[in-house]
Formats: C-alpha cells, structure tokens, sequence
C-alpha cells in the first residue's frame, strides 16, 4: 500500500493527536481517479462556511502510515474505509479551494450514511470562535492554524478498539497490531480495489479472534480482554456517539480496562469533544506544562490546572500546544519496543 499513497512523514501519538498529515494540494478533479470505480458510488458537495484542512481535521483517525482504514492520493483526497450502521464504506473526500467546497464520493452499504455525514466529518458541529486565546503561544498558534477543525464521526468503535490496543505500549507497536489485525480480519473496503483499504472487522469478528493471534499481534491479555468486552456490547458502545461528550464518556468508562484516557481518546473523534483532555497519556502533561510554564515535570493534576482557563475547550488548546512545536528536547533514547509475540 505504501507505494499507492503519497509519501508522508513519520509521525508518533502525540503527532497524530495534535499534529497535521500532510495532505498533497488538489490538482485533479475527483471524478478524475486513475483507476475507474468497480463499483456505483454515490456522490456530494458541501461548502464550509470557514476554511478547512483536511490534514488538520481528519488526522486524528489515521494510526500510523500503515494504516489500512485510511490513505491520501496524490490529487489531494483523503480516502477512509470503515463500518458504518448501514455496514462497510469506504468515503473519498478532496477539498477544491478553487470552489470552495468538498466532494466527497462513498461505495458499499454505508455510503449514504458516510455521505450524509460530511459536514461532521469536516468540523461542521465544531465552534473554534469558542475557543479564547489567554497565553501567547496559543494565541500565535491560533492566528497560524485557522483552519483547524474538529472531527466528528459518528462512529465509536473504530476509535475506541485502536485507543485500547494503544494503552500502555509505543506507538508503533499499537500501530502494528492494528494493522495485523485489521488486515487478517477485517474485509476489502468497498469501491477502487487499487488502494487496498481494509474495513475493522465487526464485533462478532473481534470476539472470534484466538488467543495466539492476538500474541502474534504483540497484544497482551489485559488489552485483548478489553477489547473482548467492548465487542460484547458493541451497540450499546455505539450509542455513545449521540451522547454528550461527558456522558459518552462516562457510558465508555463502565467497561472494566477502559479508563479516562482511553474515553478522552475516543470521544475526541467520535463526538468531536473540544473538553476532552487524554489524562493519563505518557507525554502530554510534560508537553503541556513546558509550553505554558516551562515545567516538563508536569503530571495530570498540574496539567489540568493550566489548562483550566480553556474549560470547555481544553482539548482545542492541547491540539494548538502540540501544533506549536514548543516541546521538551529529548532527555533520552526513544523506548525500545516490546515483543510479546517472541515470548
């Protein structure tokens, strides 16, 4: 897959989370693809009513450039496969700022409900006039980045599953389990075959998934079993996605082995949560308090207490930290990555 998409950078969580995939500028029009479709698409158009970026805003849901849910091409579209409620879609949107709207074109079952979830996806539910700007990092930052908006998809456990396979490990061994067990048990995405995406298998498909394939995907038990148990109750985690953030949350926390970074994680892309702040997460309090008070010794209580100002917009802020590049230096070594799977 890695020669059918455009270069792209390396990136880590925090990078992800905060950061910008590079997207190429569109040069193309949409409906001139290099390979024609195998299947009938259903096609959109919606104008934003302010700047977007679609590397700023659909970033978040990409996990690592191996990813087989998510891919850009080079005439300057986003391409994402996933399960929807109808079933399996895949959507391709590009942004022609010429025009200034989206296109956006879906294949397989759940192509209309991806379709008429465009403007979500794009940060139509997102407010950034809300966010107020009381340090002058971010307010720098924010004059930079305008055109940041925050996703919302509708959609829990394509979130969630990669959050908890995330929780406790590096990010390229959360990002190669993904991929293994995406890959092995999930399905071609509907539409152009040439891109390879692949659909997150559905729940009953995760609940079948043997002990020895999750050790081959470097997932130890406490992670498997949680993800074992969200399956079981895959709906009702689905319906998290039309509750308020808080609550969404509060529903995701019920699940013994999910905790409030993993919901944080979750409902910043599925419900679009400007407030929901991943405490817990290995580098953010020490990101967050370098920028805002030179403290790289920062923990979650400390963290929270600068980030107290942008209440109800706290994740906004995180983001516009990250996306600043004002981080610590490196004291050491990147973690050397584990290998449950040669045990």
């Amino acid at each position: 897959m890695a020669g059918r998409f455009a270069p792209r950078t390396p990136t880590t969580r925090t990078t992800v989370r905060g950061g910008h995939i590079p997207v190429p500028a569109s040069r193309i029009p949409i409906t001139a693809a290099p390979a024609p479709a195998p299947a009938r698409s259903a096609t959109r158009r919606w104008a934003p009513d302010a700047p977007t970026d679609l590397g700023l805003t659909l970033g978040p849901l990409r996990r690592g450039v191996g990813d087989p849910t998510f891919g850009t091409t080079p005439d300057g579209s986003v391409w994402r496969a996933t399960r929807t409620p109808e079933g399996p879609g895949t959507i391709r949107v590009a942004l022609r700022k010429a025009a200034a709207e989206a296109e956006a074109e879906a294949w397989g079952p759940g192509a209309q409900w991806l379709l008429d979830r465009l403007p979500q996806l794009l940060g139509a539910d997102d407010d950034p006039a809300a966010f107020v700007p009381r340090h002058r990092l971010l307010a720098a930052t924010h004059r930079r980045r305008p055109d940041l908006r925050l996703t919302r998809t509708g959609l829990v456990m394509e979130s969630l599953i990669p959050s908890i396979l995330e929780q406790k490990v590096t990010t390229r061994e959360a990002y190669r389990a993904w991929r293994l067990l995406v890959r092995k048990y999930g399905e071609p995405a509907p539409g152009p075959q040439e891109h390879r995406l692949h659909v997150m298998p559905d729940a009953r498909t995760w609940s079948l998934i043997p002990s020895w394939e999750w050790h081959r995907a470097g997932v130890d038990n406490k992670r498997a079993s949680t993800v074992l148990r969200v399956a079981k109750v895959a709906r009702r985690m689905e319906e998290a996605a039309a509750m308020a953030p808080e609550q969404a949350q509060q529903r995701l926390e019920l699940i013994p082995g999910i905790g409030p970074w993993t919901s944080a994680e979750t409902v910043q892309r599925s419900n679009g949560a400007p407030d929901a702040v991943s405490v817990g997460d290995y580098h953010l309090p020490g990101i967050v308090g370098y920028a805002l008070a030179g403290d790289r010794d920062t923990d979650d209580a400390a963290m929270l207490e600068l980030l107290a100002p942008y209440a109800g917009q706290r994740h906004r802020a995180a983001r516009l930290i990250l996306l600043s590049g004002q981080t610590p230096p490196r004291r050491a070594p990147r973690m050397t990555p584990g290998n449950i799977a040669a045990l």
